[in-house]
């Protein structure tokens, strides 16, 4: 007879709560990624921006224009009435002379006084002020002193005027005694107040000698107080063409000889034109003139000047050098490559063997570059030894026969490093010019990693 009191009780497994196991992957993942974040290394970036790199050379020219030197024609006290740099028209009062000095006395004085300024002075030289602030390059302090010195000038010769109409009385009497004399310009030009020596020097004439700034001085006018006739009183600059002599390579002069204009920049103050120009041999050496006929008064203190020759320029996007990184790939034929799957991206078919069985699985690897034969892609979907089957034929590929390096930089948008491949355009010592129409490249204003060593796929990025 069975007990039937006899209770045999079963071990019971605990049941499993799906909910609770995916809440624990859920945590172990961000666990694995604060980790990551904390004990990875901050990134640098750099936003991709518009850039020009040009091809050029940099030469030290001769300024030569047309200049007359006018020599003072008395002995005297000498005032000055026009501004240096400034226009003058035929008749245009330029200096006085006075042979007993107590006109000058009193112009000079009255030269000093700022209350005999007309309000329409007043405001060209608060328009002159307004220019100067909205263009002011903390880069070019010395420009600071170049308006102080323009303003002075101006000022001094305003006042002066101002003066010489006053004492108009007094002049008119001093005239008619011969012991006065207002000095005209016989042509106009542009009044300069310093000699160089180079006055007569030509496009024809000039030398190599001529071309060297060593020993070059300039003999300054303006400041003069008192002078004899054979003296100089100013100089005149006949006309606004103007030339630029540069010594220039063989190379650079074969490379221009078909031209008839080029692009130059001046180094001074970044101001860029086009100009024609012709080239010239003498003594062995290849020389460029330049031919201007604008902003000659812009540099009308200035003998010699550096010239950027800018033969060649690259657009595109504008990237710094240390961003720039190379990376390996597989190289697969395209051939191997079919579609299939939820996505239209090419993928491969990568055969597997299990226990003798064999199976085949579609991967779509991430595509770095193409060639017209062969896709680059990376180890994130396939390892090397990987066979792949092409899908038309009984023809396979094994991964890592070919391997192929790519230049390019890390692209660290989504907050992980991403290699792009970039096309180089044009580079300097600090910068590249990359193409922005590469396949699979950057684009403008994305983030890329400022170090490019440092960086590795995938990696994420504390920015």
């Amino acid at each position: 007879m069975a007990n039937k009191d006899k209770v045999i009780k079963m071990h019971r497994f605990p049941s499993l709560n799906v909910g609770i196991v995916v809440f624990l992957i859920i945590i172990i993942y961000m666990a694995f990624n604060l980790i990551s974040y904390l004990t990875s290394s901050p990134v640098a970036e750099y936003e991709v921006g518009q850039g020009t790199i040009a091809t050029n050379h940099v030469y030290r020219g001769l300024i030569l224009r047309d200049e007359t030197v006018v020599y003072a024609g008395q002995s005297g006290y000498i005032n000055y009435y026009i501004k240096n740099g400034q226009k003058v028209s035929v008749n245009d009062i330029v200096y006085s002379i006075d042979t007993q000095g107590d006109l000058s006395k009193k112009i000079t004085s009255a030269a000093k006084d700022g209350t005999s300024l007309t309000s329409q002075s007043l405001s060209e030289i608060s328009d002159k002020i307004d220019l100067f602030h909205n263009s002011y390059d903390s880069n070019s302090y010395s420009s600071v002193y170049t308006l102080k010195e323009d303003l002075d000038s101006q000022l001094t010769k305003t006042l002066s005027v101002n003066a010489l109409n006053k004492l108009s009385d007094a002049i008119d009497s001093a005239e008619a005694n011969n012991t006065f004399y207002k000095k005209k310009s016989e042509k106009p030009g542009v009044v300069v107040y310093y000699t160089d020596g180079y006055e007569s020097v030509t496009t024809d004439n000039f030398t190599v000698d001529n071309l060297s700034s060593t020993s070059y001085k300039q003999t300054s006018l303006e400041n003069n107080t008192q002078v004899s006739g054979q003296d100089v009183a100013y100089k005149r600059i006949n006309n606004e063409t103007w030339n630029i002599i540069l010594p220039i390579s063989d190379d650079v002069a074969k490379q221009l000889a078909e031209n008839e204009y080029v692009k130059i920049r001046f180094c001074k103050d970044d101001f860029t034109i086009t100009v024609p120009f012709t080239l010239t041999k003498k003594d062995g050496n290849y020389y460029m003139e330049l031919t201007l006929r604008t902003a000659m008064i812009r540099y009308v203190n200035d003998r010699f000047v550096d010239v950027e020759l800018v033969l060649s320029e690259e657009t595109g996007l504008k990237i710094p050098n240390s961003a720039i990184t190379s990376k390996e790939f597989y190289t697969v034929p395209k051939k191997y490559f079919t579609q299939g799957g939820d996505s239209s991206a090419p993928g491969l078919l990568i055969q597997t063997k299990e226990k003798k069985k064999e199976s085949v699985s579609l991967v779509q690897p991430t595509i770095y570059y193409e060639t017209k034969k062969a896709y680059y892609i990376d180890d994130e979907s396939v390892n090397a030894g990987d066979v792949v089957i092409q899908s038309d034929s009984s023809s396979t590929y094994t991964i890592g026969d070919d391997v192929g390096s790519l230049t390019g930089v890390y692209n660290i948008n989504k907050g992980y490093a991403v290699f792009k491949q970039i096309s180089i355009l044009s580079q300097n010592d600090n910068y590249s010019i990359v193409d922005p129409k590469t396949d699979y490249g950057i684009a403008l204003y994305d983030h890329i990693a400022l170090d490019g060593s440092k960086v590795k796929e995938n990696q994420l990025v504390i920015q």
